[in-house]
């Protein structure tokens, strides 16, 4: 089966963003298109994480397709066992490194508060469910139940949200008001100043949407080539996804952290017309000399992404006098000759470039980790 450098280089690209975007200098000087919108909205970064999902469709369209031929008990076995692996890691990435220190000595990480969904859990249930579902249904019976996904989550969001003329605000949300009565506000993320999870039980399921439309580019790419007709397929099917997006926030606002429906149809409209740019550079006009950089991230995207988390974790936990090891280099080696967005942005860039020479050296010895 022929692999497309397109496909590959928009996985490493997405986590070399990944990476930037999680990892600046300071959080409190940073160009606005490398934060998340504050609530409604859309920016760079709110595109980073949905395109990974994406991706990660394109990837089951070639693994799965091998998988189906082996019958369902080692389909199930697999499908299931990835699953339960990233999900597990993305739980002790949450706890990393387990202990913190204080004038009282180390104490112990406590898991009775521990934020049960995040990033990779949210990756996990999605290839989980997607994969699930690509088995029983096949892609066209999963495409229209990822539509039906959409509409009830539509639905349950403005029938259980706030009351009033906006029931998607954070403090009403309904995808809120679920994580609060089968998790616990202990164990939410609390990142948005009130216990609420962007990653939560009920914006999981419009997120599958992202892989099942991904798995769906991925056979097509498969089967149409590397052709210029297919470069225009795929920005056809962008622009129809962007205007049916744009369309939909007049009614249900585009937002990232609730994985609005209208969200999932613009983040998937914007990786495919990425995607369509790539396949004509690297397939069509065989523009290669520059992609080897993306490929080193997408050859091993799921342990430099946690990589890059214990990393930044191991900086925050080293001391330097009375700074974090992270404050230390930030403020020693960029504050003083960068304006301070610039700062913070070449920091997040010079961490990533670090995390990408552990690619390089991973894919010179041939050392390529799946799950």
């Amino acid at each position: 089966m022929a692999r497309y450098q397109s496909l590959d280089v928009l996985r490493g690209l997405t986590v070399a963003l990944m990476i930037i975007v999680n990892t600046p200098g300071d959080w409190g000087t940073n160009f606005s298109p490398l934060l998340h919108a504050s609530w409604h909205g859309l920016t760079i970064t709110d595109l980073v994480f949905p395109s990974f999902l994406f991706v990660v469709g394109n990837a089951m369209s070639f693994s799965l397709t091998k998988l189906q031929h082996q019958g369902p008990g080692i389909y199930f076995q697999k499908v299931l066992k990835r699953t339960l692996i990233i999900f597990v890691i993305g739980l002790l990435l949450t706890a990393f490194p387990f202990f913190r220190l204080s004038e009282a000595g180390v104490i112990p990480y406590d898991f009775s508060k521990i934020r049960i969904l995040g990033v990779l859990q949210r990756i996990a249930l999605c290839y989980g469910i997607a994969a699930s579902l690509i088995y029983f249904f096949k892609l066209r019976g999963s495409l229209i139940i990822g539509g039906v996904l959409l509409l009830a989550y539509w639905l349950l969001m403005y029938l259980f949200g706030a009351v009033g003329p906006d029931p998607y605000t954070l403090e009403g949300n309904a995808a809120r008001k679920l994580d609060l009565w089968l998790i616990g506000a202990a164990n939410l993320y609390k990142g948005e100043g009130i216990p609420f999870d962007p990653e939560g039980i009920l914006s999981t399921f419009p997120a599958v949407v992202n892989v099942l439309l991904g798995y769906a580019i991925g056979l097509l790419v498969q089967k149409k080539g590397g052709k210029v007709r297919t470069v225009l397929l795929l920005l056809l099917l962008a622009s129809v996804l962007l205007l049916s997006g744009y369309l939909w926030d007049f009614f249900f606002p585009i937002n990232k952290k609730i994985w609005t429906s209208s969200f999932v149809l613009v983040s998937v409209g914007y990786a495919t017309a990425l995607l369509a740019v790539l396949m004509y550079v690297l397939e069509v006009m065989k523009w290669k000399n520059w992609s080897y950089f993306f490929e080193v991230f997408g050859r091993n995207p799921l342990v430099l992404y946690v990589l890059s988390g214990v990393l930044v974790r191991i900086m925050l936990m080293v001391r330097i006098g009375d700074q974090a090891f992270k404050t230390w280099a930030y403020q020693s080696l960029f504050v003083p000759y960068f304006p301070p967005k610039t700062a913070s942005l070449v920091f997040a860039v010079c961490f990533m470039l670090l995390v990408w020479l552990v690619g390089w050296w991973m894919d010179r010895n041939k050392w390529y980790v799946k799950v």
